[in-house]
């Protein structure tokens, strides 16, 4: 369990996927770059079993904006997006039109 008082410090934001494409040598990663209002960004993440890269490009996804950037398969990634896991991952998207970068309270 986290208190509120950590939680707040967490910084969800939407962000727009304006490139994809796997990364190459792996069968899970996709490396992303998004739109996350204030700038651009790189996102490895391990959906590319469930996502084509050709899917996801345009889609506003939701991020953790704040997140320390961490090196996967040799990339840095400078956030990480969410999704739900059961059989298959499934992208949490809003449910209406909204701007790269708007935070989520």
């Amino acid at each position: 369990m986290i208190n509120f008082d950590d939680f707040k410090k967490v910084d969800i934001r939407t962000a727009k996927v304006l490139s994809a494409q796997k990364v190459e040598g792996s069968d899970k990663l996709l490396k992303l770059q998004v739109d996350a209002g204030e700038e651009e960004r790189q996102i490895v993440s391990g959906i590319a079993e469930s996502y084509a890269p050709k899917d996801i490009v345009g889609k506003i996804i939701i991020i953790v904006y704040n997140l320390e950037p961490k090196k996967i398969f040799g990339l840095e990634s400078q956030g990480m997006l969410l999704a739900a896991d059961e059989e298959e991952l499934s992208l949490l998207v809003p449910d209406k039109d909204i701007a790269p970068g708007t935070k989520i309270s």
